[in-house]
């Protein structure tokens, strides 16, 4: 009897039919993406498309985007006005087919040369589906001589179509309407969406002036760029690129597949290189392609080709050297390309990327011509743009080889099959209580290691001066002995912050064994410079330990002051004379003695004693000021290091005073 039920509960029946605006309302995410604020944006992408497309075709400069403060938006054109009169062919209205139809619209036959032949909207779904998601919408079209209204309320029309005569200085169409929190999960578009929507469309759309307005902020902007890419390139290089713009343009005719119809591809290409700024931008019938398909296919091909091709009858190769890849050109490359076609393939609705093989082909062909051409007929620059590329190569590779070093120097936990030489644990395994105190040399270990608390305090030798890590590739850094053992010990890893290197962080400040990284280094010149070398390493390869306030530095004393039943330890001038004057009686005085001399009890009560010594906690309160600093005091500016010392010098003379 149950299984009878089970099939009498699905049958025949049980199958239905999503019909009007239900179609968009309970399914959103078909037709625009998500359901989420990104479906939201691109419905309003949709209903600017069409006004876009208008313009294209020569009908009005200016398009107006409003933001209203209850977050309905507007947009208004100076196009044709859109038709909405009856259809005599159809048998219906036409607002009927363009606002409460999927697929109806006036770009189906964009291949013909008569209407909207490189068209932004193709599926006839946009206009339908946004009305269709909508709270409400209002529909003002000034066309023939007259005003035609139309008030739509959650995909259903009320009252019809209004029209009545009318005088009119322009012919447009008027669009006013909410995103339906009952579709949408959010329909809060942030101000930067309508900014990059707008500013891209402005500069795929040469000519074509976009204003938007912001009822909630105040603020308005315009969106302008007369000669398209060009400018937005020029914009973007900021002159500060090593080569020329080049900009090249071309038309063809082809097909995807020998039984698909013929259709035609307009092509704009404009890129240069630069060192500093890196981009690469899609655009396919003004839709920007997030992720690229054909277009960006051709230009790693045609680049990857023509570069490598130059490379080799340059004889720029090493020996053996592997051929460059897209990611060593990308590295410099600012390039933005911007296609038209009367028939497009695209991935899906939202538009982000398109499949043609035709306009592959023919941009590759294309870019590799003018490619050759430019390389032959610009010998310094492409020498320039060679030699560069062969340095982000050969940096990319030395970045995988750091890679890999460092995973295997750095791997594994401080065990005794891994042990640091002449590190010292401590014996708490909280990491709330433990404290690494980093000092200077052997002898000061052996001090510190029978001056210290050894439940909670593990010491860290340094010999000599390490490496200045501010001048020094990863590849030498990490074949640093002493560098590498003291990464171990911190364990939390390592922060690489060059462009080669981005995805190679190990680091996590979960992963640090230790409370406090305390310096410890003597009193003296040799000492501040062993100090300084450690800091610039942690400022390097952990900058997070400085900025999260784990680093400190253990204040090692001056003077050691003795008395007949008392010994006295001044950090400072001024503390000595201080001493002094309270003192009665005899006393002797000398500069405090190197760490690694001094008796452990005296190393407990002066730097170790969490409740006498003195720690100074390196928080970089202005990082462009610490940055600035290490780069003077320890980069290769050389002539600003001795003007600094020239001028600061005489304040820091007492440290050479070491009688």
């Amino acid at each position: 009897m149950a299984k009878s039920h089970q099939n009498e509960s699905y049958g025949n029946h049980s199958i239905s039919a999503l019909k009007g605006a239900d179609r968009v309302r309970l399914r959103p995410g078909v037709i625009f993406g998500s359901d989420g604020l990104e479906g939201c944006q691109h419905s309003i992408f949709e209903i600017l498309s069409n006004s876009i497309d208008e313009a294209r075709e020569g009908f009005g400069s200016l398009i107006e985007v409003t933001r209203h403060s209850d977050r309905s938006i507007t947009v208004k054109d100076q196009g044709r006005g859109i038709p909405l009169d009856f259809n005599s062919k159809e048998n219906r209205f036409n607002w009927e087919l363009v606002f409460c139809e999927l697929y109806a619209g006036g770009k189906y036959k964009n291949n013909t040369g008569l209407n909207y032949e490189f068209s932004l909207g193709l599926n006839g779904l946009g206009s339908c589906a946004t009305q269709y998601s909508s709270e409400y919408m209002d529909v003002i079209v000034y066309r023939d001589g007259h005003r035609f209204d139309l008030h739509f309320e959650k995909g259903q029309n009320i009252g019809g179509l209004k029209k009545e005569k009318c005088k009119y200085e322009q012919t447009g169409t008027i669009i006013t309407w909410r995103p339906d929190l009952a579709v949408f999960t959010d329909n809060n578009i942030p101000l930067e969406y309508y900014q990059t929507i707008l500013k891209k469309q402005a500069v795929v759309n040469a000519g074509l002036t976009f204003k938007f307005v912001d009822e909630a902020s105040g603020q308005s902007f315009e969106y302008l760029y007369q000669n398209g890419i060009q400018d937005y390139l020029k914009e973007i290089n900021q002159e500060k690129g090593f080569s020329e713009i080049q900009f090249y343009e071309t038309a063809a005719k082809g097909k995807d597949r020998e039984d698909k119809p013929e259709y035609r591809v307009k092509m704009q290409i404009a890129f240069c290189f630069n060192n500093e700024i890196n981009l690469l931008e899609y655009y396919h019938n003004s839709s920007f392609l997030e992720h690229g398909g054909a277009p960006d296919k051709a230009v790693k091909n045609a680049f990857v080709y023509e570069i490598d091709k130059a490379l080799k009858n340059r004889n720029k190769y090493n020996k053996d050297e592997a051929k460059v890849t897209f990611a060593d050109i990308e590295d410099s490359l600012i390039l933005i390309v911007n296609s038209f076609s009367t028939e497009t393939s695209y991935e899906n609705q939202t538009k982000k990327s398109i499949t043609n093989k035709f306009i592959q082909e023919a941009m590759t062909d294309f870019l590799k011509e003018q490619l050759e051409i430019y390389f032959i007929e610009n010998k310094l620059e492409s020498e320039k743009i060679l030699e560069q590329v062969l340095v982000n190569k050969r940096s990319r590779e030395t970045a995988e080889r750091t890679r890999v070093n460092i995973k295997k120097k750095l791997s594994g936990n401080i065990d005794i099959s891994n042990r640091v030489k002449k590190f010292v644990d401590c014996r708490t395994k909280d990491i709330n209580k433990r404290e690494l105190y980093i000092v200077e040399g052997d002898s000061a270990l052996g001090s510190c290691k029978m001056g210290r608390d050894a439940e909670f305090q593990g010491i860290m030798p340094v010999r000599g001066k390490i490496l200045n890590c501010l001048k020094a590739e990863y590849d030498s850094i990490f074949k640093s002995e002493i560098i590498v053992d003291l990464l171990k010990v911190l364990g939390c890893g390592v922060e690489i912050q060059s462009k080669h290197n981005k995805d190679l962080n190990t680091f996590d400040i979960h992963n640090l064994r230790w409370d406090k990284i305390i310096i410890c280094t003597d009193a003296d010149v040799d000492g501040f410079q062993i100090r300084t070398l450690i800091l610039a390493m942690l400022y390097r390869l952990v900058p997070t330990l400085i900025s999260s306030g784990k680093v400190f530095i253990a204040e090692t004393p001056l003077y050691e002051i003795t008395t007949k039943d008392k010994t006295h330890f001044a950090y400072t001038d001024k503390e000595k004379n201080e001493i002094l004057a309270r003192i009665n009686g005899k006393y002797t005085i000398q500069r405090s003695k190197g760490l690694g001399e001094n008796e452990p009890e005296m190393m407990w009560e002066t730097t170790m004693n969490p409740a006498s010594r003195r720690l100074i906690q390196v928080v970089p309160d202005d990082l462009e000021k610490t940055e600035y600093y290490f780069n003077l005091l320890l980069g290769d500016n050389l002539q600003g290091r001795k003007e600094f010392i020239e001028e600061n010098g005489s304040k820091y003379l007492d440290l050479l005073d070491v009688s």
